[in-house]
């Protein structure tokens, strides 16, 4: 694509070095590297193998992936469409538009097919054209690696392949047969740039990125040559090249981008052809299957790959707005690398982080890129531009802040013309807009897609709306504007410019002052002390605004009416595969911006700023000390309020994006809980939490870390190890955790460095197996003081095991293993042995199947000598309190409200009609207790119990809530 694998514009570094510096820095070295005795190769096949080598280079944003890329295996041919001339101006058609293009598809080698006609053998010149992202770059390198394989243009026996970036650069004149050989030393001597005997015909140049070069096709400023030895500057051999003055056998491929077409004539050029990206909804998938897939690497992740690939394709297939985005393979390449980071996170890869991926695509496509600053100027291209990006931030970003203020995700055509064109004043700014307009604004702005068509909007009949193609890119320009200071007030911009020509000034006057104090009083110069207070004031307000940024960022990142939106990282997932089952009625232009503030603070990552740096879009390291500074206190602030999980959620996310320790730390500081209850967490959430907590150190311990209803698997246990050295009470809750995931548990209560003192395992899967796992872990853990074992299959073996052992951990304090189809022979085992314990005083026995008999027996063992007499067995004195139903012995207990607290929370996963029956027995223990009773007030007591009894149970008979199973607390 386009932007996605810019390799000739990377490597033209590469080729302005040289082949053997590339290679080598020794040119000994060099020949010996290539063969003994280079005069025995052929130079050709040595340009194939280095050409090889260059063009399969990946750049780093590949690599940060995985290690599983092929680029062979990954590349997805983009439609290429012949074009005339007169259809130049039909510059792009979107995927979703009705009208089909008449223009047949065509490959680059179907182009080159009549390379040789004529009686004078000229070669073609063919021109290849698309907008930003589309996949010129791409085509250009597989069309090189492929000719080096011998698979495609093989009637040519020497391709040539330049950067026009590089070309650009070149200030020393040079001939023809001296540029090649500066850029291939090996091809020095070949014959086919001779000019005799018509052996270019043989030859493909290949010029990637024309519209770099300000080629000048008048007689009267580019003169005439024929020879391939006449020294010339780079730019009048290529249009020597293109008029087929210069080896007119040789054919010639360019490619550039839309706004600069006409700068080659019409006469020139033999084929006109557009790259378009991918049109259909097959060429999306098959890029998407063979990234997805190897992204995935091992066997076990493919299914889930399979899956995402399926969801992918049924949002593409709805004709969302997602498939107008990866029209562009360079959106197809972010939605990947998005996809990859929010399912295929890996502990022990290298840190990524969503806003990394976000600027590392602008590198890809515009890293480099400037806008000049028009025509009819002598000075050299690189002598006199401006960054693209900063122009795209100054302009787009604009529209993006000004869209995330008023809280609108689409735009009319008035508003685009409003803060894009803004009010231009002169012919080079004209200049630079109509080009920005031709190859950059289709690429983040695209008419809004409804049901397959571009509709009106709401706000007119006529009126044409226009969204960002993908909705966060509209987040993070928004907050790339707004770091880089571009939404700064005029009288703050006034500032800094009078405050940088007042201490230019001030520098002057001192050492004049310095000079006249010798001969006059001081104090008539006082007043140009006051040069010296501008600078230090406006340094004030520079902090003041670096202040209300971070103020921005902690406001936007704690809104009340955002408070119950599912975390940022679900909403991301949502934009690319969808919502799926109900949705709801929710218009677009009511949608949150929660990622707005979490790119701030990812902006302000050093790694990130070295890359905007490449951009042309500089942060200052003091700009990121005050906006941190600032940040810490409005963080704190609100942390002192309780924040819902998924908001809880986001802070994480933004804390993450920051990678910034010190903060991190200080903001955990005031952190004493962390309750995500009911987030779906994912391998890349357990991963965000576990670095945010490792930041902190080993002395910082939370007092509850509440991870119930999460959906946790023993895979991502072992994510958020970290994460549980650092709390006291840990719930894990209502998940699906097996036998296996006891053994890591039982390694967290042996491992020093952790303190669980609280650890809640209820309705997790553990079975018998499992719990005999965690037990041994109690002859050596000491901190563990309540441990929750309810409706975890544990059975009557499981229980007579834990009576075994319970003696081994002489500091725990309450012990829950209900509904557990614990009868009762096991019951009275386990109460026994909690009566010899040291320090257990409560155990929770409740839903199991206990006879009535049963249930006295441990009411009675329960009961301390002191108040039952003969009640004790053992002899030792101690009260243990025995949930075991509603009442205890003739009273009602006066836990009886949790019980059917805990019944109401659970009963959409739980067993109903095991439900039914325990509270069945309920009431016919409240009504043989109230039976007991003599007086009128226990009495009413047992009626009021046996009210919430009745009440739960046709709560049970009407269905109950619809929770889905596991969701419960």
């Amino acid at each position: 694509m386009s932007s996605l694998h810019r390799h000739l514009g990377q490597l033209g570094g590469v080729w302005r070095r040289g082949v053997t510096i590339s290679l080598c820095s020794n040119p000994g070295i060099y020949y010996r590297t290539f063969c003994s005795s280079t005069a025995e190769q052929d130079p050709i096949e040595i340009h194939k193998r280095k050409l090889t080598l260059w063009f399969s280079h990946l750049p780093q944003e590949e690599k940060q992936f995985g290690s599983f890329f092929n680029p062979e295996t990954m590349h997805v041919d983009s439609l290429i469409l012949a074009r005339q001339p007169e259809e130049w101006k039909g510059l792009i058609n979107y995927p979703l538009q009705t009208e089909i293009s008449p223009s047949p598809s065509v490959t680059v080698e179907q182009l080159f097919e009549n390379a040789q006609t004529g009686n004078g053998e000229r070669g073609l010149n063919v021109l290849l054209y698309g907008a930003v992202g589309t996949g010129k770059s791409t085509v250009v390198r597989k069309l090189v690696l492929d000719w080096c394989a011998g698979t495609t243009l093989t009637h040519f026996k020497l391709l040539v392949p330049f950067s026009c970036e590089d070309l650009a650069q070149l200030t020393k004149p040079a001939s023809l047969r001296d540029l090649v050989s500066r850029k291939y030393l090996h091809l020095r001597n070949t014959p086919f740039l001779s000019g005799n005997d018509s052996q270019a015909k043989d030859v493909l140049f290949l010029f990637n990125g024309m519209e770099k070069m300000k080629l000048d096709f008048r007689i009267g400023s580019t003169e005439l040559c024929s020879n391939p030895n006449e020294v010339l500057p780079s730019g009048a051999l290529v249009v020597n090249l293109l008029r087929k003055y210069l080896l007119p056998e040789a054919s010639i491929l360019v490619t550039t981008r839309l706004s600069a077409l006409d700068r080659i004539p019409q006469k020139y050029i033999s084929h006109y052809a557009q790259i378009c990206g991918f049109k259909d909804l097959d060429r999306q998938r098959a890029y998407f299957t063979s990234r997805l897939l190897q992204q995935s690497g091992e066997k076990p992740r493919n299914h889930e790959a399979q899956a995402l690939i399926e969801l992918l394709y049924l949002n593409l297939q709805r004709e969302s707005q997602l498939a107008a985005a990866c029209f562009l393979p360079s959106y197809c390449w972010l939605t990947c690398a998005t996809l990859h980071f929010l399912h295929f996170t890996d502990a022990k890869a290298p840190i990524h982080t969503l806003t990394g991926i976000y600027t590392s695509f602008l590198r890809l496509n515009f890293g480099g890129e400037v806008l000049g600053t028009g025509i009819g100027t002598s000075m050299p291209i690189q002598e006199h531009q401006n960054s693209l990006m900063l122009y795209v931030v100054r302009t787009v970003g604009k529209l993006a802040f000004d869209g995330v203020t008023n809280k609108c995700t689409s735009f009319s055509e008035q508003e685009l013309e409003q803060w894009v064109g803004g009010k231009t004043k002169t012919d080079e700014e004209l200049h630079q807009l109509a080009v920005f307009r031709t190859d950059v604004l289709d690429f983040f702005l695209v008419p809004c897609v409804k049901s397959g068509k571009f509709f009106p909007g709401e706000f007119g009949e006529d009126e044409m709306r226009y969204v960002f193609a993908v909705p966060a890119m509209q987040e993070y320009l928004a907050a790339l504007y707004v770091v880089l200071g571009e939404n700064r007030s005029a009288l703050e911009k006034l500032t800094k410019q009078v405050s940088v020509a007042i201490g230019q000034a001030g520098e002057d006057f001192t050492a004049l002052i310095n000079i006249f104090s010798k001969f006059i009083p001081l104090r008539i110069f006082a007043v140009f002390n006051l040069i010296k207070l501008f600078p230090k004031l406006y340094e004030r307000i520079s902090s003041h605004s670096k202040g209300s940024i971070a103020r921005t960022m902690a406001a936007e990142m704690f809104r009340t009416e955002d408070s119950y939106n599912e975390d940022v990282l679900d909403q991301v997932e949502q934009s690319l595969l969808g919502v799926h089952g109900p949705q709801p009625q929710q218009k677009d232009e009511s949608q949150p911006f929660e990622l707005y503030p979490i790119f701030m603070g990812g902006l302000l990552h050093y790694g990130n700023r070295v890359l905007l740096q490449q951009l042309g879009c500089s942060i200052k390291s003091t700009t990121v000390v005050q906006i941190t500074r600032a940040l810490r206190k409005y963080l704190v602030r609100e942390l002192s309020k309780p924040q819902p999980p998924a908001e809880l959620m986001d802070l994480l996310v933004l804390l993450y994006e920051f990678q910034n320790p010190r903060l991190t730390t200080e903001v955990l500081s005031s952190i004493r809980t962390i309750r995500l209850c009911n987030i779906r967490m994912t391998p890349l959430k357990c991963f965000v939490l576990s670095c945010v907590l490792s930041s902190a150190p080993v002395s910082y311990h939370l007092q509850e870390l509440d991870l119930s209803s999460c959906h946790l698997t023993h895979d991502l246990l072992e994510i958020l190890w970290p994460a549980f050295r650092h709390a006291h009470n840990l719930n894990l809750q209502f998940n699906s955790l097996g036998p296996e995931s006891c053994i890591l548990l039982k390694d967290l209560l042996l491992d020093p460095k952790s303190s669980i003192r609280s650890l809640q395992l209820c309705d997790n899967s553990l079975l018998e197996s499992g719990v005999s796992k965690l037990l041994e872990a109690l002859s050596q853990n000491q901190t563990l003081r309540q441990l929750s074992l309810m409706h975890t299959g544990l059975g009557d073996q499981g229980a007579l095991e834990l009576a075994e052992k319970i003696h081994q951990h002489t500091g725990l304090q309450e012990l829950n293993v209900a509904y557990n189809n614990i009868g009762d022979n096991a019951a009275l085992a386990l109460v026994d042995a909690c009566r010899e314990h040291p320090s257990i005083h409560t155990v929770h026995l409740y839903l199991n199947p206990l006879s009535d008999v049963g249930k006295q027996s441990l009411y009675v063992r329960g009961v301390p000598i002191d108040q039952g007499g003969t009640g004790a067995v053992s002899g030792t004195g101690r009260h243990v309190k025995v949930l075991a139903s509603v009442t205890e012995g003739s009273d009602v207990s006066e836990d009886w409200h949790p019980i059917l607290s805990v019944i109401k929370e659970n009963a959409s996963s739980w067993d109903r009609d095991r439900l039914r029956q325990q509270l069945q027995v309920f009431l016919r223990d409240l009504e043989w207790g109230r039976r007991q009773q003599q007086s009128l007030w226990k009495r009413l007591h047992f009626r009021r119990v046996e009210k919430g009894v009745r009440q739960t149970l046709r709560m049970l008979e009407r269905d109950g809530p619809s929770k889905p199973a596991g969701q419960s607390k």
